[in-house]
């Protein structure tokens, strides 16, 4: 059966408290013995002078949600994990405000540890996600995934 495409794309930042109300949702899941998390952070970084201040994400989203569909079945058929799960920003996010959540469960730690790097590292060098950032002066840039 094929597996529907989500949609991972939340408006503006990612909060703590829904960060935390998807840690709480898996206290049922008795199978699960290990989550790992990453959470992406919009960073100061300081640009020729000027300080980032916020970034503007964008993205063709039938295409995007497409490629994290494929990513998150690769993942499940590379590595024995529970569940996982991928929220990403769409429009303005603050310096110091989340803009990625990858959360995935596992049996075991390992297991969460590996897939957890997979799944970032797949998505960085993958998904058109198109960040711009934004400076204090109203001058901005197109960011560069590294």
């Amino acid at each position: 059966m094929e597996k529907k495409v989500k949609n991972v794309f939340v408006e503006g930042a990612i909060s703590p408290s829904f960060i935390a109300d998807s840690i709480a949702k898996h206290q049922s899941k008795t199978q699960i013995g290990a989550h790992d998390i990453f959470l992406g952070q919009v960073r100061a970084d300081d640009i020729e002078g000027k300080t980032v201040e916020a970034i503007e994400y964008t993205a063709y989203e039938e295409m995007a949600n497409l490629k994290f569909h494929e990513i998150r079945e690769s993942t499940f058929s590379r590595f024995e994990i529970t569940c996982m799960h991928i929220y990403h920003s769409l429009g303005k996010v603050n310096v110091g405000e989340i803009c990625l959540f990858v959360f995935v469960s596992s049996p075991h730690r390992r297991t969460a540890f590996e897939a957890l790097e997979y799944v970032v590292e797949e998505i960085k060098s993958q998904v058109p996600v198109f960040g711009k950032e934004l400076f204090g002066d109203d001058s901005y840039q197109w960011k560069v995934n590294s």
